[in-house]
């Protein structure tokens, strides 16, 4: 699912237009698959359409539902004889078969748009599209905040008006939608942390425009999606064995944070490695062992198999429960001065490279690293609300920057490697908790020493480790890295075959 601009789909509507897919067409389209997803059971329906082309979707709505023989109240915002093409031309054919439109243009027009929001069971928010940029204010905000106040159920077309579908912004107010039906791409501006409690749920639809032009005019952004994990999965034929899902070397674990190494251990066994050994501090080495019984272990003294280990490896992780000391940071340096696969570096193996960033520029492996905002913040000097405000750009730069991948934490987790972008849109808070980092290192850690192409593998390890997390947090209401742990094998078992 590609994710796009308010420019993209310009040049979306503008190349279908050329190759002679009439706009009205679309426009049809699009108030067809709204129809759709509407509960058809209710009769009762409120359209509030504007007069540029979101309202023009709104209004061919409004006609599809009253030929169903809904009650349908329309009303149109401030139109006077501003109204798009398309729109205009919507009007026209509700007016040829009298449906009753009010137009709302003064203070004393609300009386009757309050009173419908009231009595109706579902309100249709078609007032601004993706163009809007500005802040609403008068006749427009007024209505929003009605709309809001007193609608029963809301569900917006394409977006919530109010929002800018590029950054984000609120512009002064905005509908809180239940349901927002969007064509084509997801829109930047939904993945604003906060956006959610505007957009509600959240269905993408397609209205008829060739997949190519699609190619052809976003940029390489991207919703992960169950098809891409399943399309993307090492498939286990018959004959393999374990050699060939990869030996797993992670260094993790220091007196007092043996659960970080555990976790991260376990989540790479049970998410389908061949072979894992982990490297830990020789004082927690005994309790490790006794617990890892399908994984093996050796203890940072060992430097000579340690040596071995990392240059036999198919993947390597480093940094949970290392400490931000002296000797991860050495492990990390001769991690990457002897490896001869790709490098997941995570927690304290982070933290060591503040003030060692070129480190990474010596890699002749690919490396990813997978930082929450304070950690990123420290890397690039950039404050943490500064990151939160601006994710993708600000992992995008800093990956193309060091030629590496970045899994940047969070709500719509970014994972990038400077040219294509993916964002994850699994996962929630019940998963707030200590050893979830961990757990997600060993599970990418897994699927690249299993095959998969480290970016691929990234993004694949975080929409199972949010997705697992989401299922468990339906009838739980704090998920655990163990929790987690004890799902991986049913689920990606369950994503392949679904």
């Amino acid at each position: 699912m590609k994710i796009g601009t308010a420019q993209s789909i310009k040049d979306i509507d503008k190349m279908s237009i050329e190759i002679g897919i009439p706009s009205m067409v679309l426009m049809e389209n699009a108030s067809l698959k709204v129809l759709k997803n509407l509960d058809l059971k209710k009769s009762n329906y409120t359209v509030v359409a504007g007069p540029g082309n979101n309202g023009g979707d709104a209004l061919a709505l409004a006609r599809h539902l009253i030929c169903l023989g809904k009650n349908v109240d329309i009303f149109l915002i401030n139109a006077k004889n501003r109204f798009s093409k398309d729109c205009r031309q919507n009007y026209q054919i509700l007016k040829n078969i009298n449906a009753n439109i009010i137009n709302i243009s003064h203070d004393y027009d609300f009386t009757n748009i309050k009173e419908s929001l009231i009595l109706n069971d579902i309100t249709i928010d078609g007032i601004f599209g993706i163009g809007l940029s500005k802040e609403v204010t008068g006749i427009y905000k007024h209505t929003i905040d009605l709309i809001n106040k007193y609608s029963k159920n809301i569900v917006s077309i394409d977006i919530p008006s109010g929002m800018n579908s590029d950054n984000g912004n609120i512009e002064g107010t905005c509908v809180k939608a239940n349901k927002t039906i969007t064509f084509e791409i997801f829109k930047k501006g939904f993945l604003n942390y906060g956006n959610s409690n505007y957009l509600g749920e959240v269905i993408l639809e397609h209205i008829g425009i060739p997949r190519n032009i699609i190619r052809e005019t976003v940029e390489d952004m991207f919703l992960t999606t169950k098809d891409f994990v399943k399309e993307h999965m090492i498939k286990r034929e018959r004959y393999m064995h374990k050699g060939n899902f990869g030996k797993i070397v992670l260094f993790s674990g220091i007196s007092g944070f043996s659960g970080a190494a555990y976790i991260c251990t376990e989540a790479a066994v049970k998410s389908g490695a061949g072979l894992v050994t982990l490297c830990c501090d020789k004082d927690i080495q005994s309790i490790l062992s006794s617990k890892l019984i399908e994984a093996m272990t050796c203890n940072f003294e060992q430097k000579d198999l340690i040596n071995k280990l990392i240059k036999s490896a198919n993947a390597i992780a480093i940094g949970p429960g290392m400490g931000n000391n002296s000797n991860t940071l050495n492990l990390l340096i001769s991690i990457i001065d002897k490896g001869n696969c790709p490098i997941v570096i995570d927690a304290d193996g982070i933290n060591v490279l503040k003030d060692n960033i070129n480190l990474l520029t010596k890699s002749k492996n690919k490396i990813i690293i997978t930082p929450h905002p304070g950690e990123m913040s420290r890397l690039t000097g950039y404050s943490v609300e500064y990151i939160n405000n601006n994710r993708i750009d600000v992992a995008k730069e800093f990956a193309k920057k060091y030629n590496i991948i970045i899994l940047l934490k969070g709500y719509y987790t970014v994972i990038t490697d400077g040219d294509k972008v993916y964002i994850n849109p699994t996962g929630n808070s019940a998963m707030a908790s200590g050893g979830m980092g961990d757990c997600l290192t060993g599970i990418i850690s897994s699927m690249i020493g299993q095959g998969l192409f480290p970016l691929e593998a990234t993004v694949i390890s975080a929409y199972i480790h949010g997705y697992i997390g989401e299922k468990l947090s339906k009838n739980n209401y704090s998920v655990t890295a163990s929790d987690i742990i004890k799902n991986i094998q049913r689920t990606i078992k369950d994503l392949i075959i679904e």
